[in-house]
């Protein structure tokens, strides 16, 4: 497996795109040209990003080791946060996904009474590549029933999970969203075989409505989840609020290919804290 510090370096070369900002509704507010230099010195001891963003100072950083806010997945993609929610602060992460030439990545913030504030979506590809860019996502590249493999790590370094996944997606008579999510058997990555574990099937089943690019799961109106669907084949799931004493998460989604696609969430438990990472890898069947 690799070190965490392989995985960051999966991302070296010079990123060309863009940074893009939505309000929490999905409408477009600005978008900026950018380029982003990962850059490995001293034999890729260190890494130097520089970010230059049209109309902004550029931004230049040097990274010797990685920071507990942030863990990487072994083909580069991560996701970056605060580590625990606080009472009266502002919270937000960033989620990266990562395919052959281009990088998707999504940064979702909240404000200091815990509401959805705004998404910025970075569409990057490596220079000198061709740029190819899906459409924006529509409902109907959704439905369907798409399986998939899942892989969830941790920031206290426990091995691995892996376990198959199902979601089917459809309309009911009256126009809702249907979604049933169902998570297979979990194999722990150990040193022995002896140490794997295994769980029973579990599915979960929730409604939502749907109005132009946004999906509301409003069935507890508690623990209201929207999902923003963006340009380049890409999706923000968000809850409107984020609230002490509930669990939660963040998740992005990239359409790569018309029946294939990548998703990524951020979980965090009833206490606020960031305790899982989990990259998901399916198809549409």
């Amino acid at each position: 497996m690799k070190s965490q510090w392989e995985c960051f370096l999966q991302n070296l070369g010079v990123w060309e795109g863009s940074f893009t900002n939505f309000s929490p509704e999905g409408t477009l507010l600005k978008d900026v040209p950018s380029r982003l230099s990962l850059e490995g010195l001293n034999n890729n001891q260190t890494v130097r990003l520089t970010l230059c963003r049209s109309g902004r100072d550029d931004l230049v950083l040097e990274y010797s080791s990685l920071g507990r806010s942030i863990l990487f997945f072994e083909n580069g993609a991560f996701s970056e946060g605060l580590i625990q929610l606080g009472a009266f602060s502002e919270f937000g992460a960033e989620l990266a996904l990562i395919h052959e030439n281009r990088r998707l990545r999504l940064v979702q913030l909240f404000d200091k009474n815990g509401h959805l504030n705004g998404l910025t979506l970075i569409r990057e590809y490596l220079a000198g590549t061709p740029v190819t860019e899906r459409p924006p996502l529509q409902l109907d590249d959704l439905l369907g029933e798409w399986q998939g493999k899942a892989v969830t790590i941790y920031p206290d370094w426990r091995s691995p999970d892996t376990y198959s996944t199902t979601v089917q997606l459809q309309l009911d008579e009256v126009g809702r969203l249907i979604q049933s999510t169902s998570f297979g058997d979990v194999s722990r990555q150990a040193a022995s075989l002896r140490d794997a574990a295994r769980t029973r099937l579990r599915t979960i089943t929730s409604t939502a409505t749907i109005k132009d690019s946004l999906i509301l799961f409003d069935q507890d109106p508690q623990k209201q989840v929207q999902v923003l669907l963006l340009p380049d084949g890409a999706s923000a799931t968000s809850p409107l609020k984020v609230q002490l004493r509930q669990p939660l998460f963040l998740e992005v989604g990239w359409l790569i290919q018309p029946n294939r696609r990548q998703r990524m969430i951020r979980s965090y438990n009833d206490k606020g804290e960031w305790v899982s990472l989990t990259l998901v890898t399916e198809e549409r069947v």
